[in-house]
């Protein structure tokens, strides 16, 4: 078994590829985790070297290459609960659920929303958090790095979990959520500057780089009240949950 690059009480990450690790690990209660889509979306007009906008440095595309659907396959059979982002882009199972990050994006050339394939036994479900809220370089610089909000908004609709695998965890925002939840997680990067990213967050304390709303809905809310305030955009706390997390049937 490879050394782990870091570890605490909460969290251990291991530099290398997650297809070599992961079979040497065990049973997890959730798999939550955004691998590669292999779009290569910055090929053209954003250059090679950096994510216009985001702070962010990369060499390229080399590291865009999604995940086949054999290995998915198996890794989807880790932990009884998975929630994974990419949805659209990658070869998943057939689901009636899924998660929806409504990035609140009013640039016609980028996407104003993000598919999450799941197996919770929940309706589909829709997050708003502008990606203006969003910084990617206090985060660590990963150039398709999730809010740290979205990835505690999974955990909580997961349930009582207490264990979780992330394989593609760039620089950690799984983990950083998971222990921020009082969770234990396991993070596999292959990238070690990513890594060393992951490892700085997770000695940090709790920090505060978003806006974050607690990741469930408050429990006397219901249903019709909940639909009401997406519809009319209200920003009631107490029906909203602040204006960043609003869960509704589709």
């Amino acid at each position: 078994m490879v050394n782990p690059y870091y570890q605490d009480s909460a969290v251990t990450i291991y530099h290398g590829d997650c297809r070599e690790i992961v079979p040497q690990l065990g049973r997890f209660d959730l798999l939550l985790t955004d691998p590669p889509y292999g779009i290569k979306r910055f090929q053209k007009g954003f250059g090679t070297t950096r994510f216009i906008g985001l702070g962010c440095e990369t060499n390229g595309i080399e590291w865009d290459i999604a995940p086949d659907a054999e290995w998915l396959s198996a890794l989807l059979k880790i932990a009884p609960l998975s929630v994974v982002w990419g949805m659209n882009n990658l070869q998943l199972p057939t689901t009636e659920h899924f998660l929806v990050w409504d990035k609140e994006q009013t640039v016609d050339n980028f996407a104003s929303a993000e598919l999450a394939w799941c197996n919770l036994s929940t309706p589909a479900k829709v997050f708003r958090f502008g990606i203006h809220r969003h910084n990617h370089s206090k985060g660590g610089g990963h150039p398709t790095e999730k809010p740290i909000a979205l990835m505690s908004w999974c955990i909580g609709l997961a349930g009582d979990v207490q264990t979780i695998l992330d394989p593609f965890a760039g620089s950690g925002t799984t983990g950083r959520a998971a222990n921020d939840l009082n969770k234990t997680a396991v993070l596999i990067e292959r990238e070690e500057r990513y890594c060393e990213i992951a490892a700085s967050r997770m000695s940090q304390e709790v920090l505060q780089f978003e806006n974050q709303e607690p990741a469930s809905m408050p429990e006397k809310v219901s249903q019709k009240e909940n639909i009401e305030c997406v519809q009319n955009q209200r920003t009631t706390p107490a029906l909203c949950n602040a204006d960043y997390t609003m869960e509704l049937e589709l």
